[in-house]
């Protein structure tokens, strides 16, 4: 594998300038097109019809380079062989292959229709991708009815539909409207519910979902089932996950947005079998219940200061079957708590932006009581949050979180922000980005001095630090070009977890380049 550092150089250098001469911006967003696009195909069909206005024909193409060092990979064991416990293990050092690097392609295509009550519209999408070395599916151990397969990687799904739904309702003139079929569902932040865009499949439900909508507030009220990524067959959604509630937002607070919720998930003990390779790890069973609600500053109703407030608790009961299929019921009780707030320079020149930020999801205080205080992080879009290499979930964390935004030019938007990170409590779990608590050689609570990750309350809770630098441009009305670094300096609780002289420990390093294009 080439030298991460010397790839991360010459891909970065234009921004190390940039850098050099400003100050920094916040969390980043991509820079908007010079000029309104609305493909190509509706431009020619809308320019001598106004009728065809009705229609919408067109679809994005998305392609990535990632290069990885210091990532575990789930499946690959000692030497890159077929892994019997999962060795590859984030932050790693020695004795396993912990450097990945692949490209990924994603297309989609919609057909839509838009009428004075009603609208359609239909998706597909082919995500692609080439010498991913993770497994499309790894699990030890292997919950029944499932198989590890190798396939094209995780994130490999072929040819499948995206969105399909239709929508009756016209909120202009009646407050209530209906949309039912394969589709997003994404709120507030997406901290907790999101269309995980990075991804390069994504994340869709089949619901239905019934929204109202009045001069106070508008609510979605909606039922729904998580559909099961799985390449090379039609993916279908897991009948025994079950994901219901409603998300309602009020603009009536003075100079506030507020919003409320309740969200609740229901997984049976056959969810985590529901399909026999799925790209995506399904849930052991639980019954999650979240009321939360988020509050959030109107644009310039504080002058150049902006915040954010977010709080959730959740009940319920849970039970990890990866643990074994007779592994306690044990009564959900947990909790989040986000604070955000920033200051934009508008009148200085790329009108930098400082923000700070603190996350905690709570961790479970002990393997020996009936009670389950780890967070259930739900379908959120963790890319946004808590670092960009996507080491992080809302689980069992403290995250202190520093950023710097701006934008040299229109066409521009560059970002650098700084993680720290601890464990809320030591007698939990380190969690990944999609909710999965790291092991080591086996999936009891404490593995060993030293010989991997559990439940290792002897530790220091510091996990360690990472730094990121993002930055867009915008090349046409209809293309972006965006690109990144990122470093992962392990801190005490990966050293101890990874002492032992066959492991060891090393930082991790994450570079991407990426364009887009819509048509």
């Amino acid at each position: 594998m080439k030298s991460m550092k010397r790839t991360a150089l010459r891909l970065l250098a234009p921004i190390a300038v940039l850098t050099a001469l400003n100050p920094l911006l916040a969390q980043y967003a991509p820079p908007p097109p010079p000029l309104p696009f609305q493909g190509f195909i509706n431009e020619y069909l809308r320019a001598d019809d106004p009728y065809m206005n009705k229609w919408d024909f067109g679809g994005s193409l998305r392609a990535r380079y990632e290069a990885k060092e210091g990532f575990g990979m789930p499946g690959v064991g000692v030497g890159g062989a077929p892994a019997v416990n999962t060795l590859s293990l984030d932050f790693r050092d020695k004795n396993t292959d912990v450097n990945n690097e692949y490209f990924m392609e994603r297309i989609r295509y919609r057909a839509g229709y838009t009428d004075k009550w009603w609208s359609a519209l239909v998706e597909g999408r082919s995500s692609f991708v080439q010498s991913d070395e993770r497994f499309a599916y790894f699990a030890n151990p292997l919950p029944p009815g499932t198989v590890n397969r190798k396939g094209l990687g995780p994130e490999s799904d072929r040819v499948d539909l995206h969105q399909a739904y239709i929508t009756l309702g016209n909120h202009k003139e009646f407050p209530l409207s209906l949309k039912v079929g394969r589709q997003e569902l994404s709120y507030g932040e997406e901290r907790l519910v999101g269309a995980f865009a990075w991804n390069n499949i994504g994340r869709v439900f089949d619901a239905a979902k019934v929204r109202w909508q009045n001069a106070w507030f508008g609510a979605d009220f909606f039922a729904s089932r998580v559909v099961i990524p799985e390449d090379e067959v039609f993916n279908v959604n897991n009948d025994y996950d079950y994901f219901w509630g409603f998300y309602a937002t009020s603009t009536k607070v003075p100079k506030n947005l507020l919003d409320v919720y309740f969200l609740a998930r229901n997984a049976s003990q056959s969810a985590i079998s529901a399909e026999p390779s799925p790209q995506f790890p399904q849930p052991s069973a639980r019954d999650i219940y979240t009321v939360g609600g988020r509050l959030k500053s109107k644009p310039a109703e504080f002058g150049n200061w902006d915040y954010t407030l977010e709080g959730a608790y959740q009940f319920g009961d849970f039970r990890d079957r990866r643990l074994g299929a007779t592994s306690p019921l044990l009564t959900q009780d947990a909790f989040m708590f986000v604070a955000q707030g920033g200051y934009t320079f508008a009148d200085a020149w790329a009108t930098p932006r400082l923000g700070f930020e603190y996350a905690y999801g709570s961790g479970d205080s002990s393997t020996n009581d009936s009670t389950h205080g780890t967070f259930e992080n739900l379908f959120p879009t963790n890319h946004k949050f808590y670092g960009y290499m996507d080491m992080v979930s809302l689980q069992n964390i403290h995250d202190v979180r520093g950023e710097l935004t701006f934008k040299p030019c229109p066409r521009t938007s560059i970002a650098i922000e700084g993680h720290g990170f601890w464990l809320a409590d030591t007698h939990d779990n380190f969690y990944n980005v999609g909710g999965a608590p790291r092991t080591g050689t086996t999936l009891t609570a404490n593995v060993g001095t030293g010989t991997g990750y559990g439940v290792n309350q002897g530790y220091g809770s510091f996990v360690g630090t990472e730094l990121d630098v993002i930055a867009g441009y915008a090349l046409t009305r209809y293309a972006q070009l965006e690109g990144g670094y990122g470093r992962f300096f392990v801190g005490d609780y990966v050293d101890a977890s990874l002492a032992n002289p066959n492991f060891g420990s090393r930082d991790a390093d994450w570079v991407y380049v990426q364009i887009n294009v819509n048509f």
